[in-house]
């Protein structure tokens, strides 16, 4: 029986230290103000590890502080290894499943889960595999993906990218119809181009780089037809660039206010029409 009575405590001990965890380390309705203090400290550190790395980029500035970039670099990996732990733990909580193994797993596979292995990846990888160190230095470059971490802490960014998966069929739709204007044009323009520029026009993936520049007006100034009918084509392709490359913006735009709106509304049906304050529910 007292078996029983303290295997039964301690379950509920470890439930409630978990379930404060998750409170913790989880942004939502139940935040609080602890909550919202480790959101703006994982939030700072992470903008902060960002600079760190450009600074040490710089030579007059990593080589004096390099033992203090280096320190605070082992702190934030400290910190996000911390972090992950953690929501590794309570993973049966935030990506639910048969199991606690099935559950660890959707998290470690789910967006938010790779972004933050890969994250701290890059410190302990070297620990364990011998490698070149000319790979080692390209794989430091996946720290830069500690910034994608601040999208789970920032609404704005996961608005925008809420609209962006709702507009993915007609994003998919523009995205195909560019990419066979680029197609064509690069054909076209190789058989237009190709024998006065063999040089600039020598195959078509050459022209394709051509189309890309044209397409998006960027107009590097590289390659360039010469020939009148080359040079007609060029400008018929600025000109579909123009609209071709303001469809996605329009469409993010619109599904980004629309769903403000929607905010409002919703924010606006949920305050007293007197004060205009919130309705506790």
């Amino acid at each position: 029986m007292k078996t029983l009575e303290l295997h039964d405590s301690m379950t509920f001990k470890n439930n409630f230290i978990k379930t404060r965890i998750y409170r913790l380390v989880e942004k939502g309705s139940h935040g609080n103000r602890m909550n919202k203090y480790f959101d703006y400290f994982i939030m700072s550190l992470i903008i902060l590890s960002v600079i760190s790395i450009i600074l040490e980029s710089i030579p007059e500035i990593n080589n004096e502080y390099r033992r203090l970039l280096r320190g605070f670099n082992v702190f934030s990996i400290v910190v996000f290894t911390i972090e992950y732990v953690l929501r590794l733990y309570v993973s049966d909580l935030t990506h639910p499943a048969k199991t606690r193994t099935k559950s660890a797993f959707k998290f470690i596979f789910s967006g938010y889960g790779l972004i933050d292995l890969l994250a701290i990846l890059p410190f302990y990888l070297p620990m364990l595999i011998k490698m070149d160190l000319r790979f080692l230095r390209a794989l430091r470059l996946t720290r830069f993906l500690r910034i994608l971490k601040v999208n789970r802490y920032n609404d704005s960014l996961n608005l925008i990218w809420t609209v962006v998966k709702e507009k993915k069929s007609e994003l998919a739709v523009t995205g195909f119809v560019t990419f066979l204007i680029l197609l064509i044009a690069s054909f076209t323009m190789y058989y237009v181009e190709g024998e006065k520029q063999p040089e600039q026009f020598p195959n078509i993936m050459a022209s394709f780089w051509w189309a890309i520049a044209t397409l998006t007006t960027v107009g590097y100034g590289d390659v360039y037809p010469v020939t009148g009918l080359g040079k007609c084509i060029s400008g018929i392709i600025a000109l579909l660039g123009i609209g071709i490359i303001a469809l996605p913006t329009g469409l993010i735009s619109a599904g980004f206010m629309g769903k403000i709106e929607k905010r409002k509304h919703v924010s606006q049906e949920k305050a007293c029409p007197h004060c205009g304050h919130p309705i506790n529910e």
